[in-house]
């Protein structure tokens, strides 16, 4: 199912943080949304996950308006926010933190093999799975953050800023999770500062400034469109 935004409106604290925006995330794609900060990219999930209420528009999965259900009952439709700042639980350990994210799941051996499966792909975690999630490295709580939202099995992985302040070894892993999670059949919407990273595995993006869709594309076409590389890529325009 793809999840389709039609002329959303979200304002909180008397700021219009989005004036009407339209996108599509196709089934199967990563779709990423690229801008600066203040421009509405984590407005736009946070209202897509049930935690800020829109003015006016629509947030439709398949079918389904999205609009005014409540934060569970978007998680149980699959869609799952890994917000930035990676908001691991500290003073639970790593396995308990990533039992948390199959707290609406019920079928107790398919949680274990989705451990497993998230152990696979962060061996690291698998390490220190007793370890407490407050003593990780900033990339080892990223990685966290990122495991936990597999473990509610979604159908769309929305994550903001999954490389912030980490290394660039680090991030390079990051990138590679998520490539490896679509290929798994998850489709992906990313926020991300790291433009360059972000439209190299995107399908699709969006360009995002002050509240309005400025420009969209294939992530090859948005990688060398002129102005996106002078805005976002640090790249001047040849004089």
């Amino acid at each position: 199912m793809k999840l389709e935004i039609r002329d959303l409106h979200v304002s909180y604290g008397g700021i219009r943080a989005l004036k009407g925006i339209n996108l599509t995330v196709e089934e199967g794609q990563i779709v990423t949304l690229i801008g600066a900060n203040g421009a509405g990219k984590s407005t736009t999930l946070r209202a897509i996950s049930g935690l800020l209420k829109p003015q006016s528009g629509s947030i439709l999965y398949g079918d389904q308006e999205l609009v005014g259900l409540p934060a569970k009952e978007i998680v149980s439709r699959g869609i799952i926010h890994v917000p930035e700042g990676r908001r691991v639980f500290p003073d639970m350990t790593v396995a308990e933190n990533l039992k948390i994210g199959a707290f609406l799941r019920r079928d107790k051996a398919d949680i274990a093999k989705d451990m497993d499966y998230v152990y696979s792909l962060f061996p690291r975690l698998k390490e220190r799975s007793w370890q407490m999630a407050g003593t990780l490295s900033g990339g080892e709580q990223q990685m966290l953050a990122v495991g936990r939202a597999l473990m509610s099995r979604p159908k769309v992985l929305m994550m903001d800023e999954p490389s912030l302040g980490l290394a660039p070894l680090i991030v390079k892993d990051i990138f590679s999770i998520i490539r490896r999670v679509n290929d798994d059949g998850i489709t992906v919407l990313l926020i991300e500062q790291n433009a360059n990273a972000a439209l190299k595995i995107a399908d699709y993006g969006y360009v995002l400034e002050t509240g309005t869709i400025s420009l969209s594309g294939t992530g090859e076409e948005l990688l060398h469109d002129e102005s996106v590389r002078e805005a976002y890529l640090g790249k001047k325009r040849d004089k």
